[in-house]
C-alpha cells in the first residue's frame, strides 16, 4: 500500500497528456489479405477432410493415422476459421468508419454474415459454408480496397483451392 501511495506522489510530478488514436497502435496498416489466405486454408481443410476415406474393417494402426489426419485437418480449420474472425473483427473495429457505413449501408449486415460463416465453417465439416465464407471476404475486401479509393482486381489464385483473391490493381493504364 505504500509504495503505491508514493508511485501516486511521483506521478503528480509529470504532466499526463491524452493520446488519441484510431486502435490500440495507430500503425495505418490494414489489408484484407490474411482474411482470404485463412478462407483459402478453411476451404482447402474443409476438401482434404471430406476427401478421407476408410474401409469397413481397417487395421488399427490404419485408423489410428485416419483419426490423427481428422484431428489435425480439423485443428488448422478451426484455427483458420478464427483468424478470418480476428482479422475481420480488426478491420471492423479499427479500420472501417462511420462514414463507410454511410456509403455503403450494407457493411454491417456483411461483417456480421462473415463472422457467422466462419464459425459455421469452423464447427461443420461443410463446403459450401467454407465457399460462401470466401465469397463473402472477397466482398469486404473490395469495399476496403475502394474505401482507400483504389481499385481492385480479383485473380486467380495458386492455391489448391482454386477461385480467386482479391487485390489491389496495380496494373498501369496503357
Amino acid at each position: 500500500m505504500k509504495i503505491n501511495s508514493l508511485f501516486l506522489d511521483f506521478l503528480k510530478f509529470f504532466p499526463t497528456k491524452v493520446a488519441y488514436a484510431h486502435c490500440d497502435i495507430p500503425c495505418g496498416i490494414y489489408d484484407p489479405h490474411m482474411a482470404q489466405m485463412a478462407s483459402h486454408t478453411v476451404i482447402r481443410m474443409t476438401q482434404m477432410l471430406n476427401d478421407l476415406t476408410a474401409e469397413k474393417d481397417i487395421p488399427f494402426e490404419e485408423r489410428k493415422k485416419i483419426i490423427h489426419q481428422i484431428a489435425r485437418l480439423t485443428k488448422v480449420k478451426e484455427e483458420h476459421a478464427e483468424l478470418v474472425k480476428h482479422e475481420i473483427r480488426v478491420l471492423w473495429a479499427d479500420y472501417f468508419k462511420e462514414e463507410h457505413l454511410k456509403k455503403y449501408p450494407d457493411l454491417h449486415s456483411l461483417i456480421f454474415k462473415i463472422l457467422k460463416l466462419a464459425s459455421k465453417a469452423r464447427q461443420e465439416i461443410n463446403m459450401d459454408a467454407a465457399n460462401e465464407l470466401l465469397e463473402n471476404v472477397q466482398k469486404m475486401a473490395e469495399i476496403f480496397f475502394e474505401t482507400k479509393g483504389l481499385k481492385s482486381v480479383r485473380v486467380k489464385s495458386p492455391y489448391p483451392t482454386g477461385g480467386e483473391i482479391v487485390l489491389q490493381d496495380v496494373r498501369r493504364p496503357q
